[in-house]
């Protein structure tokens, strides 16, 4: 499975340091976050921690690597050319200096400092849409990966405005003006964020990698399953967005129900892919794995959850105490097992492709380290266990510490082998790839222009 599909467009991807610069920023987040996280777990953390900790792992390590994902992989997989990559790049400047100033904000309580930096994340996250979206626009017939990416921006716009006005509203109270109460609101941005934005982005990006690295191909029941899918999961995310936002728990309800019901229809898609899987199995296979089982397991503790009150706090993410099972163990693992083949495959193609019957090049997945891709497998599948296991039991204390620390040992080791590709392989140094033209270091490779 080393070798590069034949069905995708590489020379129509930016340049390298684009999106592999999304995917070093959103590492620095996921570092940020399950260190934040140990910090709450020990109360050794000031201000509105939880928050900062929530931000930094979905508005920073997910999102930024969405960012940088679709800017790679939207004009490779459509065969079109990226809109701008001057506005790639000025995306993600934007949106890490409106976070960090977030996240200060929620650890000093300067709650007033919130409204302008969640401004700043609107305009990044903005002009990413807009990039993408005119990106696509000239693409001729969506397929099912295109249709998701598009719906995915349009609760990505939604999303932004609402968290705007929620840091507007710390300061200034606003939505008791209009009758709608914070509590409404935060679950609205909650479901737009997650099963909006996240969710939607990951279903239509595994439609694609689940197929195409699987060696397989939809057939069957699988294309009745994703109609059920590419309609139950928008109606459900506006359905319970808009139940939440105006506190009508019916209509919050069949939202909820109709989340469920897509979310079966695409697990039951993805394991059949991965069952019927014709190539040798690698990190990315057995994170997916991990992935699918904790969705089914989410969707079997949530349904009742929601049939009974989908609009208490305690039932944001599904379940009481289901948020790890969802973030951590289903969506969190299929960023990580992507990240395992996005980032050797965006350097192997640059540095290796030409390569190829001129010499011996290695293949896309000998540019990582086998032995500590299954130490980080282990520790993160570990842990995620510890701590979703003491959620779902109630447990308090040494497991979920314990838990906490197993998955930071396996961040660290994730973030280790990830390094050790981009150092051992990439054609550029690390300061350059994050800081492009600013690097210290302004040699450029041939195909690269100023807009990295």
């Amino acid at each position: 499975m080393g070798a590069i599909p034949g069905n995708i467009e590489t020379d129509r991807q930016p340049p390298m340091t684009v999106p592999l610069r999304h995917f070093v920023v959103g590492l620095a987040f996921l570092v940020a976050g399950v260190g934040l996280g140990i910090g709450v777990r020990l109360n050794a953390v000031p201000g509105l921690a939880r928050l900062a900790h929530v931000h930094l792992l979905l508005a920073g390590w997910v999102c930024v690597t969405i960012m940088g994902a679709m800017t790679q992989f939207v004009p490779v997989w459509s065969g079109v050319t990226l809109h701008s990559r001057r506005l790639a790049n000025v995306q993600l400047g934007l949106v890490v200096a409106g976070l960090s100033g977030f996240v200060a904000a929620f650890l000093s309580v300067e709650t007033a400092w919130l409204i302008p930096f969640a401004a700043l994340m609107l305009v990044g996250f903005w002009v990413f849409a807009y990039n993408v979206a005119r990106t696509l626009g000239t693409v001729e017939g969506y397929d099912v990966t295109e249709r998701h990416f598009l719906g995915a921006l349009g609760f990505l716009l939604a999303l932004t405005v609402l968290g705007l006005l929620l840091a507007i509203d710390l300061t200034v109270p606003t939505f008791p003006r209009v009758g709608v109460s914070r509590s409404g609101a935060v679950g609205a941005h909650a479901t737009l964020g997650v099963f909006g934005a996240v969710l939607t982005t990951v279903y239509g990006a595994l439609y694609q990698l689940g197929t195409m690295f699987t060696q397989t191909k939809l057939h069957g029941i699988d294309h009745r399953l994703r109609s059920l899918e590419e309609v139950a999961h928008p109606v459900g995310v506006v359905a319970l967005a808009l139940g939440r936002l105006a506190a009508n728990a019916p209509l919050a309800r069949v939202g909820g129900l109709s989340i469920l019901v897509a979310a079966s229809a695409f697990c039951l898609v993805l394991t059949r892919k991965l069952y019927e899987m014709r190539v040798e199995r690698t990190p990315m296979h057995t994170r997916y794995v991990v992935a699918a089982g904790a969705l089914a397991l989410w969707i079997v503790v949530s349904a009742p959850a929601w049939l009974s009150d989908p609009l208490t706090r305690n039932h944001l993410l599904g379940a009481a105490n289901a948020g790890h099972l969802l973030l951590l163990g289903a969506i969190g693992f299929v960023v990580v097992g992507t990240l395992y083949h996005v980032i050797p495959f965006v350097i192997w193609v640059n540095r290796y492709s030409d390569l190829l019957g001129l010499e011996d090049v290695p293949m896309i997945d000998d540019l990582y380290d086998d032995r500590v891709a299954a130490v980080d497998g282990v520790f993160l599948a570990g842990g995620s266990g510890l701590i979703v296991g003491s959620n779902l039991l109630g447990l308090t204390g040494l497991p979920a510490l314990l838990g906490g620390v197993l998955v930071t040992v396996g961040v660290a080791a994730f973030v280790v082998n990830m390094g050790l590709v981009l150092v051992r392989h990439s054609p550029h140094s690390l300061d350059r790839i994050v800081l492009g033209a600013f690097s210290p270091r302004r040699s450029r490779a041939p195909d690269e222009t100023v807009e990295e």
